[in-house]
Order: structure tokens, then sequence, then C-alpha cells
């Protein structure tokens, strides 16, 4: 990471005295984009409104909009302390390959080189997610993807939902483990549908307590625009994430979205209610390393520009789609990132 970040610590030498530390700082991300489709009605996806002939007459002038004002937000996440911005970033919402290669190949975006992991998925209305990195700071080794199986809706119906990504490979040369999520959605209501995210959550905390079990030092994220709130049961009860630093033993989890979400802070909003759906949560190894990379803040990404100002969704965020029509706006999620730091030896 080419830029240093210079904290100021406190220490007890006997008395108390500054010492300036130098730290390396790393940016990682979670955007869900809101439907970012191609213009191409696919076979044996319901893609057909994301066409020009489509509900939303879906044709290249939307399509680039899209890409260029979601790459504008992308450019500027974090770059107040790393000129470079997110060395990662998982996406959601997309519907396959070609819209990441196009995102990535936007002005706001090129000189960055992002390179993209991505899997398609079982999902009938053809949403996957997927994760942007660039290669100067995360070293890929591994992709892959966790199916959600024998999931079912309250009426039966089977659930084919999102798959979870799992990228591996080494960040600044660090072990690392990143899963990106997309979980069922609150379909049928919040208590009918727990269970399918409930599930999707133990799917992913299977793997990582087999990770950290074979290897204690490896670092862990898990992001993504999970349909529940820090204090839901699938976050609070199944992966047990912990909402203080302090509270940590080894091989918990650690979600850095608790603090905001007690504080009123939301990524996305519904009848008037905010939600924090879009989280990030590490593993204690990360949350705490005194001499690797470790978790130092969290941020949700919601400049005055992504507020929607006036209508019926007026104080949300600025989505790209109202009523059947294309508006102009980002997504109807803000983006959320951590910032890491690292000692400078």
């Amino acid at each position: 990471m080419n830029k240093l970040f210079v904290l100021c610590f406190l220490l007890s030498l006997g008395t108390l005295s500054a010492q300036e530390t130098q730290y390396k700082v790393g940016a990682i991300g979670f955007y869900n984009v809101e439907n970012l489709f191609d213009t191409i009605d696919q076979p044996n996806v319901r893609d057909t409104e994301f066409t020009p002939a489509g509900d939303y007459a879906y044709n290249s002038t939307v399509y680039y909009h899209k890409l260029a004002n979601l790459a504008k937000v992308m450019s500027e996440m974090a770059t107040d302390v790393t000129p470079d911005g997110l060395s990662m970033i998982g996406v959601a919402e997309i519907e396959n390959r070609s819209v990441l290669e196009d995102l990535v190949a936007q002005p706001a975006l090129k000189d960055r080189n992002y390179q993209i992991a991505h899997y398609d998925s079982w999902d009938k209305r053809g949403i996957d997610v997927g994760l942007l990195y660039q290669e100067k700071y995360f070293d890929l080794d591994t992709a892959r993807y966790l199916r959600m199986h024998d999931l079912f809706y309250a009426d039966g119906d089977t659930v084919f939902t999102r798959d979870i990504l799992w990228v591996s490979g080494l960040y600044d040369g660090e072990p690392i483990h990143v899963f990106v999520n997309h979980w069922p959605s609150r379909r049928g209501g919040e208590a009918a549908s727990a269970p399918l995210r409930n599930a999707a959550a133990l799917r992913f905390k299977l793997v990582a307590d087999s990770i950290q079990l074979a290897d204690p030092t490896a670092k862990i994220v898990m992001m993504g625009d999970l349909n529940d709130d820090p204090t839901s049961p699938s976050l609070d009860k199944v992966i047990a994430a912990k909402s203080k630093v302090n509270k940590l033993k080894s091989g918990d989890y650690y979600n850095p979205m608790y603090e905001l979400f007690r504080q009123g802070l939301g990524s996305n909003a519904y009848r008037d209610k905010w939600s924090l759906f879009d989280q990030i949560v590490l593993n204690e190894k990360l949350a705490r390393d005194e001499s690797g990379w470790r978790y130092y803040q969290t941020h949700i990404y919601n400049p005055a520009y992504m507020y929607q100002k006036s209508g019926r969704y007026r104080g949300y965020p600025q989505r790209a789609f109202v009523s059947g029509r294309y508006v102009k706006g980002y997504s109807d999620h803000f983006p959320v990132y951590v910032l890491l730091v690292k000692p400078v030896k």
C-alpha cells in the first residue's frame, strides 16, 4: 500500500509519552449495485425487463450511464486515506462477468486495473455476486463458490438463490479469505424467511471455522447484502458475531457494523425505516492482529449527491429505477467499506 497513514498513540513507559507510529492503509468494500444487467435477453434467465424492449426500456444508453454512475461512486471510496481507493470491492446484483468487465473499463476505474472473480449462480433472476481486486494489493490463489442447496420458501417453492463467492490469496503477503454474499430476501416476511438466511450464515460459518482450524493465522472477510441487520439471528446467533473487539476470543467473528446500526445508521431504506443489510464481518485474527493487517474503521459511503432529493423516496439512497423507469440514480443501497492498518517496520 503506497500511502502511509500516520497515527499517534500514547504509550505507557513509566510515564505517558507520545510516539508516532506509521501504518500502511488498506480499504476493502462492498456495494449492491442494483440490477446491473446487460441489454441482452439471456435464455433461462428472468431478465426480459432489462432489455431495450422490456419494461425498463433498458438500452445501451441507460446501461452505460448506469455504469458511469457506479464507477464514479466506487472510484471515490476511501481515497481520502489511500490514493488507489479500494483494494478490493465485492459487488451484488450483477448479471454476469461481462457487466463487470464493462464496469472496470469505465474511465473512473480503468487506471486501477481491477481484476475479476465471478461465477454464474443458479439464481432465477440471473443475478450474481463478484469480487473486484487490484493485483498490486491482492495475489489471488483460488476462487470458488458455495452453493445453497435444499432451501425452500414457506409456500414450498425451491429457493434458487445466489452462491457465496469464496476467494483466497495473499493480501500484501498475508493469507486472507474473502466471502462475498447476497443472502435470500425477506420474501414472505422477515420471520418466515429467516431460516433461509440462517442457513446461508451457517454455510459460511462452517467453512470459515474449518479455515481457522487448519490455519490459525488466516484472516477472513465476510461481506455482502445479507438482507438482515447486525442484530438479526443470522449474525447474532448463527455466526455469533461480537459487537466489540475486546469481547473476542480466538476463532470468533467481529461485526464492526453493529455500532453504526446502534447509532441509527443504515445502508438501505424501506417504508421509511433504515436497515443495515450491507455488512462486512471480520474474524478475530483480522480484527485485532497487532503485527500485521488489522481492522481500523468502518464507513457507510453516503455523500449528499447519493440521496434522493424529492418525491416518494426523498431522503433514501438515490436508486437507479423507480416505477418501471430509469431515473439516472446509483443504487437503492449505499456501499460500505472497512479500513485496515498494518505497522510499517
